[in-house]
């Protein structure tokens, strides 16, 4: 009996001395670029999820590519996956959406963001270009010119006023919350008055807390809290649209009528599909513009204050709304948000997975491996940006277009670049126009930035608001 103890433990030890050595070693048609898988299973996720309190590359990238090169591999949450700083190759890999890649998130990601299975919102040809077109639609250049920059405008003032009656507020919950607010309006005529205000307040604080936490599905845990909340408003999205499909009447004034009149002509279009696309609507402006206005306060000393000044005096009626023409005049406004933007995108990149084996400069990149697009490398390129860390608006006018091209992509590249940037600058711009000329606010805690690698707020940024009648 016991030898055939001894042969089973001999023959179980080599099968994880082999499983580890293949873990260590993947195989590959060619040269693996350089680098480390990690832990079996663990890979190196534990390291990029320390938090790290600069604006600078999180230093689980940085380390590596001093150590290894600009593109280099590893593993992450059981997933072997090579990171890319190199701006030449990164700029292939963005253009050869459907070809040499597509798009992909982590297990965590896919699962909340619905990018698996016959409701993914990750397809590419007829499907993306629909989604392309009705964001556009509803939050593109051709409806903020028409009404849509005024809309904004009177929404921040009207919530900027709110937040000027409480003692104090912290930005980015309370931008969060704004964001939800009017993207919701905006998707499918939501009223922030008439709904629970849990639907706003604790959603997106308590998802967002768990959406970069290990995928540990178990209670107690911050990745359990955020598919709760995640389930919670998918549940509350599937009830507003069985509720606009049962009344049988569409105005086509929002993004969800639109959607539901499209529904007999593509196939694509089933009750989830439509919810997934309006969950990632509010996710992505609910996130992405709070994480810049708490940026903005904290980073901002001078303000565009003179600038907004000159565009009330130009104004035959002080009353007047916000107009395009004014918008597009905010030059200095422009630089003061590219700075923010280049320093502070929310995420390091964007992923995309090898659709077959992909060679670069030597090495090999196996089929089915995922590859990390560190765009944000650009903006911390001294060669272009001097002293990168340094919150500095001015350099920008004497940056000419073609180099801005080139090194600030805060909103992605190729097909798959960011619907909403006109929106975002937009509603950046609107907010700074209100601030500066209708409010003064007082610092009352200004937390440290950090990354895991999705950019926090170390103990918030809080503020006063007051009304300024000058």
């Amino acid at each position: 009996m016991w030898v055939f103890s001894l042969c089973l433990a001999v023959a179980t030890l080599l099968y994880f001395v082999r499983w580890v050595y293949k873990w260590r070693k993947p195989r590959c048609n060619g040269v693996l670029p350089p680098g480390s898988m990690g832990l079996p299973l663990l890979g190196e996720t534990l390291k990029l999820l320390i938090p790290s309190y600069s604006l600078d590359l999180h230093p689980f990238i940085r380390k590596r590519v001093q150590r290894y090169g600009p593109i280099f591999r590893t593993s992450l949450a059981g997933r072997p996956i090579i990171f890319s700083v190199d701006p030449e190759f990164n700029n292939h890999i963005l253009q050869q959406e459907g070809r040499l890649v597509e798009m992909w998130y982590f297990d965590t990601f896919a699962k909340i963001l619905a990018m698996e299975g016959e409701s993914r919102l990750s397809r590419v040809g007829l499907v993306h270009k629909y989604i392309r077109r009705i964001f556009l639609n509803h939050f593109g250049s051709d409806i903020l010119r028409e009404k849509l920059l005024q809309q904004i405008e009177e929404g921040v003032e009207r919530c900027l006023r709110m937040w000027s009656s409480q003692p104090c507020i912290e930005v980015k919950q309370a931008a969060s919350t704004m964001m939800f607010d009017f993207a919701g309006k905006q998707l499918f005529s939501y009223d922030a008055d008439e709904a629970s205000a849990d639907a706003t307040n604790e959603w997106s604080n308590r998802f967002l807390r768990g959406f970069m936490a290990f995928p540990l599905n178990v209670p107690g845990t911050a990745y359990r809290r955020c598919l709760k909340e995640h389930r919670k408003l998918i549940d509350m999205l599937k009830g507003i649209l069985r509720e606009r499909l049962n009344s049988g009447k569409t105005s086509n004034v929002d993004f969800l009528d639109q959607a539901i009149d499209s529904m007999p002509d593509q196939e694509f279009l089933t009750e989830d599909f439509i919810v997934q696309m309006m969950f990632a609507g509010i996710f992505a402006s609910s996130e992405s513009i709070s994480s810049m206005l708490a940026m903005i306060f904290k980073l901002l000393s001078e303000t565009p204050a003179a600038e907004h000044k000159l565009i009330l005096e130009k104004r035959e009626h002080q009353s007047t709304a916000l107009c395009w023409d004014e918008y597009k005049s905010m030059t200095f406004t422009m630089q003061v948000i590219n700075e923010t933007l280049r320093l502070a995108n929310t995420i390091p990149g964007v992923l995309r997975r090898a659709l077959q084996d992909i060679p670069v400069k030597g090495f090999t990149i196996p089929k089915g491996w995922s590859i990390m697009v560190v765009t944000t490398a650009l903006h911390m390129n001294h060669n272009v940006f001097e002293n990168p860390l340094e919150f500095n608006p001015w350099r920008w006018k004497d940056l000419d277009s073609g180099t801005i091209s080139q090194n600030f992509t805060p909103f992605g590249g190729g097909m798959r670049q960011c619907v909403g940037a006109e929106y975002t600058r937009a509603f950046l711009c609107a907010f700074l126009h209100v601030l500066v000329t209708k409010f003064r606010w007082t610092e009352i805690k200004i937390g440290d930035v950090y990354r895991n690698p999705i950019l926090g707020f170390k103990d918030g940024v809080s503020v006063k608001l007051s009304e300024s009648w000058n």
